[in-house]
């Protein structure tokens, strides 16, 4: 009898390890913001962009003007590009870029 409960036993352990899912290691997708591109975003975003070169009253780079205006480095080339295709800017030393 003895002998018949070891094999029941691990009978036992076997179904219970069959039944167990196996777990999978996957890699989650960080989802990116979609942008608007239209001339009304675009408008807004090169207000910020002019709002914090305004602020800060001397040339700041592409990285240092999306930090202050809190906008993506994307939505701040958009507003960059805006603001020169009026006039607005103008391009200093070691890319850095001030109000005209």
């Amino acid at each position: 009898m003895a002998e018949k409960k070891t094999t029941k036993k691990a009978a036992e352990t076997k179904e219970v390890a069959a039944k167990k899912p196996a777990t999978r290691k996957t890699a989650v997708k960080a989802e990116k913001a979609v942008l608007a591109v239209n001339a009304e975003n675009i408008g807004f975003k090169a207000g910020d962009v002019y709002q914090a070169l305004a602020a800060s009253e001397n040339a700041l780079s592409v990285k240092e003007i999306a930090k202050a205006a809190k906008i993506s480095e994307e939505e701040t080339l958009l507003g960059l590009g805006w603001l020169f295709k009026e006039g607005k800017l103008q391009s200093q030393e070691d890319n850095k870029i001030a109000l005209a």
